[in-house]
């Protein structure tokens, strides 16, 4: 009787890295963040941080690892005391057995910190890239690696990746970020983008330019503008242009169709229609009103590019 052999499913495979990152950072180090189309993990090997992912916000200690699924808006920052050290492996995965690591933070045994450092060792003789860089975008192999150094990444990857599923462990001890920390998060967001809008002030720009521009989810950023202004982005960023308007027509120094270039307006009837829906009157209007002459120069602190 002959042998007949068994083929071996592979329930998680990985062909493709795409970074590995031993990260030291100092204890005021913040990421702004990002988005990508495939997956990253992120273990504290040391101190702790702060991290978002997607619209929750996390404190993550010494032995925790998170994952971002593809396409999840991601950030972090430390805590202003403690320096952190960080390991980020970033990695091309299409096997359905990693659905398990979608929105998960999980503790990490000796067996599994064993393996991180596996990868990072390999990673260390295998690339010539160096594993500190934030800016590092492509591994360049190195001649220095061991005979299947490469496949020692892999294999070692896959490992941890199928032990951590085998634990079955989510642990209870994740903590959501507190109100205070969150709202400093927030605060920091609107000011960023804040700063953003004002750059374009001369520009028709959308939210999708505005959340790629600045890495951010449009759920997310909608959230923080509305709970900061009441609003959307782009009904902050209207008033904002006619604010700017409202100064040009104060100074004099401008017709309203040099203002609605200035200002990015395709034309100045366009204008016209947006500068009344909000202040309730026409440019010609508030030009020669009482109005005018009551408003200080200094509640417009938004001034278009010369």
């Amino acid at each position: 009787m002959g042998y007949v052999s068994t083929f071996l499913n592979k329930e998680i495979n990985i062909d493709y890295l795409v970074t590995v990152h031993y990260f030291e950072y100092t204890s005021d180090y913040f990421f702004t963040g990002e988005v990508h189309n495939f997956w990253e993990f992120m273990y504290v090997d040391k101190g702790e941080v702060e991290v978002t992912a997607g619209e929750s916000c996390y404190l993550l200690r010494k032995g925790d690892i998170i994952f971002h699924k593809p396409m999840e808006f991601h950030n972090l920052w430390a805590n202003g005391v403690i320096a952190p050290n960080l390991v980020v492996v970033a990695f091309k995965c299409d096997s359905p057995a990693m659905k398990y690591f979608e929105d998960k933070i999980l503790r990490v045994s000796d067996s599994e910190r064993d393996l991180l450092a596996k990868i990072v060792e390999e990673a260390n003789q295998t690339f010539s890239s160096p594993l500190n860089d934030p800016n590092l975008r492509a591994l360049e192999k190195s001649e220095k690696g061991q005979f299947a150094s490469e496949q020692v990444i892999k294999l070692s990857l896959e490992l941890m990746l199928l032990q951590l599923v085998r634990k079955n462990d989510v642990p209870q001890t994740n903590i959501k970020i507190t109100s205070s920390i969150r709202e400093r998060e927030g605060q920091d967001v609107f000011a960023r983008v804040q700063y953003y809008l004002e750059e374009n002030i001369d520009k028709q720009i959308t939210l999708d330019d505005v959340c790629r521009d600045n890495l951010l989810g449009r759920s997310y950023l909608q959230k923080i503008f509305r709970e900061k202004t009441g609003g959307g982005v782009m009904d902050y960023f209207g008033k904002m242009k006619i604010s700017a308007a409202k100064q040009a027509i104060r100074e004099g120094t401008r017709n309203f169709t040099g203002i609605a270039n200035d200002l990015g307006y395709s034309s100045i009837h366009y204008f016209s229609r947006h500068f009344k829906k909000v202040t309730g009157m026409t440019p010609t209007e508030y030009a020669s009103s009482v109005k005018i002459r009551a408003e200080s120069p200094k509640s417009y602190p938004v001034l278009m590019k010369k």
